[in-house]
């Protein structure tokens, strides 16, 4: 714990001073530094739990005051203690959340392996934004690769380097792009950059020189040079019109999502129509009606990009010679010279040679000849045009020293004039001290004080030879890294003329520049990163191969197989081993001759196991190793047609299985007793000669030892008494026990007359000849003898039948009172009867409700009293007493009494009619 907190303290810096608690205006304690204000060391405000929030508060505050004979040091060091660990916590806390910060951002803006799969795709997506610059007259795709190349950057993985850092660019990291080369570069690498070049110019200059000149600084790339004002200081998408453009992955990476706007160039009055894009904008594609470049042809609606058209006639120009006519095809600018050739005399008339119609005049190499007006000389021009003019020798001419003139005809040389030269020698200080002469005049010989060319040193010596001194310049030169090392320098020292020879941010070449200051131009070479076949490649900025992914290629992979076939398996261009080869073996196998079909296996990977033993438990075990061998073909799997031991059926067995077999079902052959089959598994059976029956059992087979399963008559539950034989059983003659009809009594009968009697026979024979004791539905006896089925309901027994009131009574047959044929109606006794119950009834009903009206209003006197507020005893002289009458006191016992008196009352005045 301590060990990982000091390395979160020591990457953000240390504090200056203890950290001291000083009161929030919270519950909590603010850590800070000694020397006050945000340390770099500092955490912020620590947020001490509820348990000790207050304790840390007053701890504290106790420290500070117990510095007198009753304080204490136990507290403080508590306080202390406390302090450390919450600062700890809160200093690991966050450098957590950062590193997981830092962790999600690495992950949502890197653009190098989420995109692999999708490559494909935004090909497409690009193929189809570009076609409708192409689909109609004259498009020319070549024209678009460089807009297509810039697109497909953006979206692809890691395409977009910064070559002054040599790393990706990001989605989410601001950039600068080049008006003149449309290459993409870091914000702050770019500013850094125009800061460095600006400073390298300018720091030559003298202090009163310095910022009074605007210097430009170049593009690192295209060279292209901007003014200091241009420096970049602000983020802005691709097409300027958004400032800092948001990231949204549903557009290009640092573009606003509006359209382009950007004039075309060459300018031709419209704008780009495209959304904000990287690289140059494509050509115009706007439709112009436009003719031809010699006006011959009908307008045609062109794209304005390539709206200058030939319509491939003779553009029938006059040349230039005045002669011919032009015969090339209708093309744009001026006519080609004429290409006929013609014999033509040269200027001075004395050559004739086959010149080209277009140059008519020309000149030879002879000197003209011709007899000036002299007479005495000849014209030494060569070739040339017009006369020849006067004799250079003619008039006055003047003597060597060009001081005195003299008139003399043209054949005679001019004399010296006898005076001093007094030309001005090569030295630049003295004049020629010889008389009048011809020719050069001769060097200077005056021995003078000459100062060496640095002015260092001093020497008497001859005017004509320079003085140099062996002086080395001690300077640096403009590169600021070599001295000047040449012999007596005047000061103006050369620029460095030595290789700077640095290596540059791609690690792979070195500076070729001469030596310079300040940083060098990234490396201009760029690096094919192939496949592995090296047919697809893509061209990526030096330094930048080695984090490129290889390009997928789509062509076949074109290795030799190194199994036992003669091609290998088609499958793409990969790197590292080609995968194991899935065809059919093919190979001869030695015992049969066939052609084994398994898939390849001359390069088969074996886990070799059991080569070290680790020696104790703390050695690690090894990852298990896997060698190629080649193994064995399997055996041979063709299917032959095999007749199994028992001849059931006919299967394919695999080639190295073939032979009698076994089909593990049941034998099936009848047995002797014509009834059964042998059971055994298939076996062989020898086959009986002259037997017609194929399908008998053979001696092999089993011998059959069960009784007789024959199925026996119906209704005869007794097994055969014979073992399995061949024809019909015999009959049975054992006594069947059965019941009769009515279920009461048993019967003993020979079972062969129950099973070949028929209905009537059974019926008969399963009588006992008795009353059938069932009940009819009315509840007596049948009356029949025993039989089968339901009993017949024709019951003439008597019964009696009484009126509602049970009063009358009748005798009558029991199936007319069942068939609701018979009724007896109460009379006029009966009705008087029942009169009289309704009325007594209805006077008790009556005597029940009064007593119920008394019984209220006695409990409404007892309320009222009570509401009267008397005292308890004179309340109960007060209260009326309330006797009960003899109806209200026994009317539980006098009811059931009445009710069987009336009972017994109707019944015998019933008794008696009858």
């Amino acid at each position: 714990m301590e060990a990982s907190w000091r390395q979160v303290v020591g990457g953000r810096g240390r504090a200056r001073g203890r950290a001291t608690a000083a009161p929030s205006s919270g519950n909590g304690v603010r850590l800070r530094g000694a020397g006050g204000g945000r340390e770099k060391g500092s955490v912020g405000a620590a947020r001490p739990g509820p348990s000790h929030g207050g304790t840390v508060a007053a701890a504290a505050a106790g420290g500070s005051a117990g510095n007198g004979p009753g304080g204490s040091e136990a507290p403080q060091a508590s306080v202390v203690r406390e302090l450390m660990s919450q600062r700890k916590f809160e200093e690991i806390k966050k450098a957590n959340q950062a590193a997981a910060r830092k962790l999600v951002e690495e992950h949502f803006n890197s653009s190098s392996e989420d995109e692999g799969d999708d490559e494909g795709k935004q090909g497409k997506i690009i193929a189809n934004t570009f076609i409708t610059y192409t689909t109609q007259t004259d498009g020319d795709t070549r024209e678009l690769e460089r807009t297509k190349q810039y697109v497909n950057e953006a979206f692809q993985a890691g395409a977009m380097t910064c070559l002054i850092c040599i790393a990706s660019v990001k989605r989410n990291q601001a950039v600068w792009s080049c008006s003149g080369c449309f290459c993409i570069f870091h914000m702050p690498c770019i500013q850094k950059w125009a800061k460095d070049s600006q400073f390298l110019v300018s720091s030559p200059l003298t202090d009163d020189d310095f910022g009074k000149r605007d210097y430009p600084w170049p593009c690192p790339k295209c060279r292209f040079e901007y003014k200091r004002s241009e420096t970049p200081n602000r983020y802005y998408c691709y097409c300027g019109k958004v400032e800092d453009p948001p990231l949204d992955p549903w557009l290009v990476p640092h573009s606003c999502g509006q359209v382009c706007e950007r004039e075309f160039k060459p300018s031709c009055g419209h704008k780009c129509l495209l959304l904000c894009h990287p690289g140059p904008c494509p050509p115009c594609p706007k439709m112009v009606t436009t003719t031809c470049y010699c006006k011959k042809a009908k307008p045609i609606p062109r794209r304005c990009s390539a709206k200058e058209w030939s319509c491939q006639l003779q553009c029938g120009r006059k040349l230039l010679c005045g002669q011919h006519k032009c015969e090339n095809p209708c093309h744009a600018g001026n006519c080609q010279p004429c290409p006929r050739v013609s014999r033509q005399k040269c200027v001075c008339g004395k050559k004739v040679a086959e010149r080209s119609c277009a140059s008519p005049l020309w000149h030879c190499d002879q000197v003209c000849g011709k007899t000036l007006p002299c007479g005495n000389h000849t014209c030494e021009q060569i070739c040339h045009v017009g006369a020849c003019g006067e004799c250079p020798r003619s008039g006055k001419r003047f003597c060597p020293c060009q001081k005195s003139k003299f008139s003399l005809p043209c054949t005679e040389d001019v004399p010296t004039c006898g005076d001093s030269c007094d030309k001005v020698l090569e030295c630049g200080i003295h004049r020629c001290s010889q008389r009048c002469h011809r020719g050069p005049c001769e060097t200077c010989r005056q021995e003078v004080e000459k100062h060496c060319r640095c002015g260092k040193h001093t020497k008497r010596m001859p005017c004509h030879k320079p003085y140099l001194c062996e002086t080395k310049c001690i300077k640096m030169r403009d590169c600021q890294k070599h001295q000047c090392r040449r012999k007596c320098c005047p000061g103006n020292c050369p620029p460095c003329d030595q290789n700077c020879g640095r290596t540059l941010g791609c690690r792979n070449h070195k500076c070729p520049s001469v030596c310079h200051r300040g940083s060098c131009y990234p490396c201009p070479e760029t690096v094919d990163v192939k496949c592995n076949c090296g047919i697809t490649k893509v061209t990526v900025p030096c330094g930048r191969e080695r984090t490129t992914r290889p390009p997928k290629c789509k062509e076949l992979c074109s290795r030799p197989p190194t199994c036992h076939h003669t091609s290998q398996e088609k499958h793409r261009c990969h790197f590292g081993s080609c995968p194991p080869c899935h065809q059919p073996c093919q190979k001869v196998l030695e015992k049969c001759g066939h052609l084994c079909p398994a898939s390849c296996h001359d390069q088969a990977l074996i886990k070799q196991t059991g080569r070290y033993q680790p020696t104790g438990p703390w050695e690690q075990p090894s990852e298990p190793t896997f060698i190629q061998t080649t193994l064995p073909c399997p055996p041979c799997q063709v299917p032959i047609p095999m007749e199994c031991l028992g001849k059931h059926e006919i299967s394919p067995l695999p080639c190295h299985a073939v032979g009698p077999y076994s089909c593990k079902r049941v034998c099936g052959r009848t047995l002797d007793c014509k009834n059964h089959t042998c059971m055994k598994e298939c076996h062989k059976v020898t086959v009986i000669d002259g037997c017609p029956d194929k399908n008998k059992a053979g001696t092999e087979c089993f011998q059959c030892e069960e009784g007789c399963s024959k199925s026996r008559p119906l209704g005869c539950p007794h097994p055969c008494v014979l073992p399995c034989h061949p024809g019909e059983c015999p009959p049975c003659v054992q006594m069947l026990r059965i019941k009769c009809h009515c279920k009461i009594t048993s019967l003993y009968v020979e079972c062969r007359k129950i099973t070949t009697a028929d209905i009537n026979e059974k019926n008969l024979l399963s009588s006992c000849k008795n009353q059938c004791p069932k009940e009819l539905p009315c509840g007596h006896r049948c009356k029949e003898m025993c039989h089968p089925g339901e009993c017949p309901f024709n019951c003439n027994q008597k019964v009696k039948l009484r009126c509602p009131c049970k009063r009358i009574k009748k005798d009558l047959q029991c199936n007319k009172v069942r068939e609701n044929q018979v009724s007896i109606e109460c009379d006029a006794t009966c009705k008087e009867m029942k009169q009289k119950a309704s009325e007594i009834k209805e006077a008790e009903a009556k005597a029940a409700l009064e007593e119920e009206k008394r019984r209220q209003q006695a409990e409404l006197e007892a309320f009222e009293n009570r509401l009267k507020g008397r005292r308890k005893k004179n309340r109960k002289r007060d209260e009326v007493a309330v006797e009960l009458s003899l109806w209200q006191k026994y009317k539980y016992y006098l009811l059931p009494v009445c009710g069987v008196v009336l009972v017994v009352f109707a019944w015998s005045i019933a008794r008696d009619a009858d």
